[in-house]
């Protein structure tokens, strides 16, 4: 057996050298391949570390995506509601506009008196009507016991409307309208006979 230590060709299974007197044990070498087995080991799960830290960033990565995706998706899904609501609100707020519109018309225009007229007996009364829509209303009350009585109220326009009584008629408070559109003054005459009260009103809408 050959001494590692002076290369002196000693007798097979010799302990020590004969020369030197140095250990002729395998310990070293087998130290030695430990040493090599290890190293492998180790090497190994260094490669199996970077394998799984690899592994881990990429999910992660894939999960930060996915759930950037989400967070975009959940803002563009905010942004279409709230873009919505304003719309309804606007749309709201249109049907309000229109609603207080038509209050404001309904209660910037009615039938305003424009003329009261009344007395008692027979005879006649010219009126001078100005233009506009108008609303003519007209009540009665005659005398008794008579059959020609009568209230009768015509335009130079050819509206009219009155009341009258037969001689079979009782003796009550009778009354009449009418309305009528016209883009110029009229004239109108009032004509009664046998009353005890009479009364006309002429309205205009503004």
């Amino acid at each position: 057996m050959k001494c590692r230590q002076c290369g002196f060709e000693n007798k097979k299974g010799a302990k020590f050298c004969t020369k030197c007197g140095g250990s002729l044990s395998h310990a070293p070498v087998e130290t030695s391949e430990k040493s090599n087995s290890t190293k492998y080991i180790i090497i190994a799960l260094i490669a199996v570390i970077i394998l799984l830290v690899g592994v881990i960033g990429y999910f992660a990565l894939a999960g930060d995506d996915s759930s950037s995706s989400a967070d975009e998706a959940s803002q563009e899904a905010d942004v279409s509601q709230a873009v919505d609501s304003v719309e309804s609100d606007d749309s709201d707020d249109d049907v309000q506009t229109q609603v207080v519109s038509s209050n404001q018309e309904s209660e910037a225009k009615s039938w305003v008196s424009i003329g009261s007229y009344s007395g008692e007996g027979s005879g006649s009364k010219t009126v001078v009507v100005p233009s506009g829509k108008i609303m003519v209303k007209l009540s009665a009350y005659p005398i008794k016991n008579y059959a020609t009585n009568h209230l009768y109220v015509s335009g130079s326009n050819g509206e009219s409307g009155g009341v009258d009584w037969g001689s079979k008629s009782a003796v009550e408070t009778r009354s009449d309208s009418f309305t009528y559109t016209s883009s110029s003054d009229e004239t109108f005459t009032i004509d009664y006979y046998e009353t005890v009260s009479w009364n006309v009103e002429f309205y205009r809408y503004q």
